[in-house]
Formats: structure tokens, C-alpha cells, sequence
């Protein structure tokens, strides 16, 4: 390759060119990063949800076993608990990491 060609190849790379603009560039790969983990993790759910309307149990608690109420799956239709136990779950959650 000629020094010529490296020469646009590099001019067309986003180098930053200071601290600043390393750091902002850093950031918003972080942003993105963490935006594209929290997709597969909804998609991941998503597609659970779709493997439960599939065995029949779609809309059931897996915890308690009691019916997921219509709001809830309304406002989040991939929703794995009702809200008592979705609260529960939480809550322990909250208790383990308060050491």
C-alpha cells in the first residue's frame, strides 16, 4: 500500500485529536455499548415471553402460579411475575445489596 493511500485511509479514521475528544469518544461508545446490552436483555425477555404463549403459560406467575393481571401486561407484556411478586423479588434484591 502506498504511502499516499495510508495517508486518506488514516485522514478518514476518527482519531480524536485530544483528551476531550478521546474522553467524549469514550463515553458515547460506553453509551452504546450499555444501550445494546439492555436490547439483547429485552429482546432476550421478549422472546421468553413468546416461549410462554407457546407452552400455555403466558400471563401466569412463575412464582406464585397465580394470573399476571391485564394492566401489568399491558404496560409490559413480557412480565415474568405479578406485581406482589415482581415487589418481592425486588425487594430481597434491594435487602442483599444494602450490606
Amino acid at each position: 500500500m502506498s504511502a499516499q493511500k495510508i495517508a486518506q485511509v488514516v485522514s478518514r479514521l476518527d482519531v480524536p485529536s485530544d483528551e476531550g475528544d478521546l474522553s467524549q469518544q469514550s463515553h458515547e461508545e460506553w453509551i452504546f455499548l450499555n444501550r445494546n446490552s439492555l436490547d439483547m436483555k429485552l429482546l432476550r425477555e421478549v422472546q421468553a415471553a413468546l416461549r410462554r404463549v407457546q407452552h400455555g403459560s403466558y400471563g401466569v406467575c412463575a412464582a406464585c402460579e397465580e394470573p399476571i393481571s391485564p394492566k401489568r401486561l399491558d404496560a409490559v407484556p413480557w412480565a415474568k411475575f405479578c406485581v406482589k411478586c415482581q415487589e418481592k423479588i425486588g425487594s430481597e434484591i434491594f435487602e442483599d445489596n444494602d450490606d
